[in-house]
């Protein structure tokens, strides 16, 4: 929940250039999209008749367009062309690396709109485009468009939710020397803890298919260790994957009761798993992947020392060792569309059917300290009621069964609902419900201001059982201003509550409501950060202690 650092770096820079300008109001009122529009050439067959006539892919072009269109002559302001010129374009052999397509393959429109999402679904790029461009002699040439973001983020970042603020310094360059690598070096501070983090995530080992990340957090309360190696499901048609993940976690947990924190213990957790899949890939608009493989879990709980708040009883320690087998089965249906969950963006809606499961055996022969059935499902499900309307359904489960009985059990499900009754203007509406089962003692369900009612402390409610509603009225402008943002609006109204005793006892004072309006400001100039959310909300509920109004600052994906 923070203001995106390069966000404020690059906004002074434009700031400053704008006010040097003499047409500041100009700049101030700006107004037009960003999304690339290549259009496809009239004259060229459509997509089934290239499929039929056994089209195959010829040469492959890549432009990589910088932060600033010096083209437009909005953008020829000197430190627009400055920030061009500090900014290390992404290499040609980055965007490549990402391509589920090459020359000489036969020619197949799906894979062209495959390779759009997953450019855009990476940090450092604002948008994409393929697009076939000529046909002749039975081959397709193809454009491939990408639109760069600055990605350098060295300075400093605030964030308030639930009365509570954290603040950031930060280096970090999530596409170092334009090879779409992730580098952080950070301080945090947080109601939690205090961490120093160094990491590093390269999506494309060598030009490959293979990822690698690892990171070290050095924190007030703990350290953390992680390393992954993995070939993941890259595509629809990706026909096996892989992963090898190892962590290391030593941190102080608080259990919270009316936002307060009532006790805490140590946890020193560590988790290792090696696992793989195998698919046949897409077949008639569906790919159904296996997975398989082992993993160790292993928490280890201890008195936190010199904390005025020690935990009465410790859980009590707990190793899972577990192989597993599972499924998952995804329809490829996707839709492009824009002002939704971003500003000015485009946007892959899904509206597929996506399913998958997985079932492991947790027993002593393997490490284990139990024996213990392992269940985890899920389902998520895409609806286009009409043009205008959209809902999308989720629905998670996970326990595990000892001694005949459940444990840890925790099962939601959730909706969210989109409708555009005017141009500019979307109504919607949001609900998620959670019950759980015999929960590990060092797990609580909260719900308070950093999760959803924003008008109330953060951690304010627990229980064993919790469901949330939001409305919202959600308003798309145009505005531009600087040429660095877009700029929405937001009129919203939560409701939510928590039931039960959880471990810590029963915390629930009712149902609680708050109601209050905020700004959205899209960023398009940066990778860290898609949306700053400034709020104001108010609660209604007459509770002593509670504040009249709580000040909300956080940068987050959506809208």
């Amino acid at each position: 929940m923070k203001l995106s650092d390069s966000g404020l770096l690059l906004a002074f820079t434009v700031v400053t250039a704008a006010i040097a300008e003499p047409s500041f109001a100009a700049k101030l009122t700006d107004k037009e999209h960003t999304r690339i529009e290549e259009p496809r050439p009239a004259d060229l067959p459509s997509d089934d008749e290239l499929e039929a006539a056994g089209a195959v892919i010829g040469n492959i072009d890549i432009d990589i367009r910088n932060i600033f269109d010096e083209r437009d002559a909005r953008e020829t302001n000197g430190l627009y062309r400055l920030a061009n010129h500090l900014h290390i374009r992404t290499k040609r052999s980055t965007i490549k690396a990402q391509l589920l397509f090459a020359s000489g393959e036969k020619y197949a429109a799906r894979k062209l709109a495959e390779t759009e999402r997953v450019l855009r679904l990476l940090n450092y790029i604002y948008d994409a485009r393929v697009v076939p461009v000529r046909y002749a002699d039975g081959k397709v040439d193809i454009m491939v468009i990408t639109k760069d973001v600055w990605t350098l983020s060295p300075g400093v970042s605030f964030g308030r939710a639930g009365g509570s603020n954290s603040t950031n310094f930060n280096l970090q360059d999530s596409n170092f020397l334009g090879w779409g690598k992730s580098l952080q070096v950070s301080r945090n501070s947080s109601v939690d803890r205090t961490s120093n983090t160094v990491s590093w995530a390269d999506p494309n080992v060598f030009g490959s298919r293979w990822t690698a990340a690892g990171a070290y957090v050095g924190s007030s309360d703990g350290t953390e260790r992680v390393v992954q190696v993995a070939q993941p499901f890259y595509s629809l048609d990706a026909p096996w994957s892989t992963k090898i993940t190892a962590v290391s976690f030593d941190r102080t947990i608080s259990r919270y009761n009316l936002g307060n924190v009532i006790d805490k213990f140590n946890d020193n957790e560590a988790s290792y798993e090696l696992s793989g899949g195998v698919s046949s890939g897409l077949i008639d608009g569906w790919a159904k992947r296996l997975t398989f493989g082992m993993r160790y879990d292993r928490n280890m709980f201890l008195p936190t020392p010199l904390t005025s708040t020690p935990a009465k009883q410790l859980p009590p320690d707990r190793t899972l060792s577990y192989p597993f087998v599972g499924f998952d089965i995804i329809e490829d249906k996707y839709k492009k569309v824009g002002d939704e969950n971003q500003i000015g963006r485009t946007e892959d809606l899904y509206f597929g059917t996506e399913v998958s499961g997985e079932v492991g055996f947790s027993n002593s022969a393997f490490g284990a300290d139990r024996n213990a059935v392992m269940l985890v499902a899920h389902l998520l499900r895409g609806f286009e009621i009409s043009d205008l309307q959209q809902l999308f359904m989720t629905s998670n489960f996970s326990s595990r069964i000892e001694d005949g009985r459940a444990r840890n059990l925790i099962a939601d499900v959730g909706g969210k609902y989109y409708w555009r009754w005017r141009p500019d203007w979307l109504l919607y509406a949001a609900f998620s419900g959670t019950v759980t089962d015999s929960l590990d003692p060092e797990r609580q369900l909260l719900l308070g201001g950093d999760n959803g009612l924003r008008g109330y402390p953060l951690r304010y409610e627990s229980g064993t059982s919790r469901a949330l509603l939001t409305v919202e009225q959600r308003v798309y402008t145009d505005w531009y201003p600087f040429r660095l943002v877009r700029v929405g609006g937001a009129i919203f109204a939560d409701m939510g509550r928590t039931w039960g005793s959880g471990v810590i006892g029963n915390s629930d004072p009712g149902m609680l409501r708050d109601v209050g309006f905020g700004f959205r400001l899209g960023n398009t100039r940066s990778g860290l950060g898609n949306v700053l959310h400034i709020d104001f909300a108010f609660p209604l509920n007459n509770i002593r202690g509670i504040q009249k109004f709580q000040f909300l600052v956080q940068t987050m994906q959506t809208f």
